[in-house]
């Protein structure tokens, strides 16, 4: 019988629970891989979704998704014009936190240029895709909706028309599409009294210029909508998309763009470096950190788990080497029983996974080489592990068993 299966019969409980820990801290440092996997897959997912060959943003920024990008809606028919541009599109984008049926709901309100852009291209599980201009929304399953709920969003009621499924933002907050002009007016939505306010106060600055004592009805223009005074622009976009024609590169232009001082022109993989670089990096790094100090922490409580198995058998040690054992049958009894801790902890890492993964509030992507280096690891710390336990059995002397 091999001495290395017969020793662990005799500790089974201890060999067990220690292979219990194990798996479980592999399973953690599987997931933290997956979900660093998961993280790019979120972050770059509507960029992908959307595809777009050029990203039009506010000027000197890096926006819409590094950081708060405006620009203005007649930015879209001054792009479209750009020679090469099939189409020009606008961008609204935004996360929102409101209350449904006693629960917080947060969500990534997507805005489509209705009526070019209906959502066909979204993957819908359930439903169909915007038919009218306002009132309706296509929403991720992550937020919780049914087809027909509806959603109080500012002054207005939102009918769930459509479900998807896996759209998520950079946050892992769901995505919810309205039609681009339902998106801004629930981003710039403000109570009626702040707005009775503003008029009012918009009124008194005219009212003590000269301008409104010589023309009384600008007193009037003044108090009412905003639309109808000239000198205030409509609510601004995130940015403008651009689809290039066939034949047509994307750096030309982009060099074209690069003469409007007041926007910045980005291409769809400058604009996945730039999710990528910022807050991903820092997630990612983190992440590494926390699967490094796991790795070390497993190393060690397999270690101990290993020297305490050895100061059991040290009786046993001095025994085979008086009998003539090589100190290869010693190395290799210890060495044996790290590989098969770390081989069943692995495997019950991957095994609890399987159940476990699907539970996390992030999505989790284990991919096919990640499972190899994590392999390789736990191959590197079984060894590592084992070697305090065959230091210490080396220095056990044949005659300990004749002292008693």
């Amino acid at each position: 019988m091999n001495l290395a299966v017969r020793d662990i019969r005799h500790n089974a409980g201890r060999f067990v629970l220690t292979t219990l820990g194990i798996g479980l801290l592999l399973m953690i440092v599987m997931g933290m891989g997956g979900i660093y996997r998961g993280l790019i897959h979120e972050a770059i997912l509507l960029v992908d979704r959307i595809d777009a060959d050029v990203w039009i943003v506010q000027g000197g920024t890096r926006g819409p998704f590094a950081e708060i990008s405006r620009v203005p809606v007649t930015l879209e028919d001054r792009a479209g014009a750009v020679p090469g541009v099939a189409w020009a599109r606008r961008f609204v984008s935004h996360t929102v936190q409101r209350e449904h049926q006693g629960r917080p709901l947060r969500m990534v309100v997507q805005g489509l240029a209705w009526p070019e852009d209906k959502g066909e291209w979204i993957p819908l599980t359930a439903g169909r895709p915007l038919r009218q201009a306002h009132f309706e929304m296509i929403a991720d399953r992550s937020l919780g909706l049914a087809l027909g709920d509806q959603l109080n969003l500012g002054r207005d009621r939102y009918t769930v028309v459509g479900l998807t499924r896996g759209l998520v933002g950079t946050g892992g907050d769901g995505l919810a599409f309205f039609t681009a002009t339902d998106a801004m007016a629930i981003q710039f939505e403000v109570p009626g009294d702040a707005l009775r306010l503003e008029r009012a106060a918009r009124r008194e600055r005219v009212a003590s210029q000269d301008l409104g004592q010589v023309l009384p009805l600008l007193l009037d223009r003044a108090s009412g909508l905003e639309r109808d005074i000239p000198s205030l622009s409509p609510p601004q976009i995130s940015a403008v998309l651009l689809k290039l024609r066939p034949g047509v590169e994307t750096q030309d232009i982009i060099e074209t763009l690069s003469a409007w001082p007041d926007v910045t022109a980005y291409s769809t993989d400058q604009q996945k470096q730039l999710l990528l670089g910022g807050m991903v990096d820092r997630s990612r790094r983190q992440l590494g950190m926390f699967r490094v100090l796991l790795i070390l922490i497993s190393t060690i409580i397999m270690a101990l788990i290993l020297y305490t198995l050895t100061l059991d058998k040290l009786h046993d040690i001095a025994m085979l080497k008086l009998m003539g054992a090589r100190h290869g049958v010693i190395v290799g009894l210890i060495l044996q029983q790290a590989l098969l801790m770390g081989a069943l902890g692995y495997s019950l890492a991957w095994w609890l996974g399987q159940y476990a993964f699907p539970m996390f509030p992030r999505l989790v992507i284990i991919e096919a080489r990640d499972l190899l280096i994590l392999g390789a690891i736990v191959l590197a710390i079984s060894v590592l592990a084992s070697l305090l336990g065959i230091a210490k059995a080396m220095q056990v002397e044949p005659n300990k068993i004749l002292a008693g």
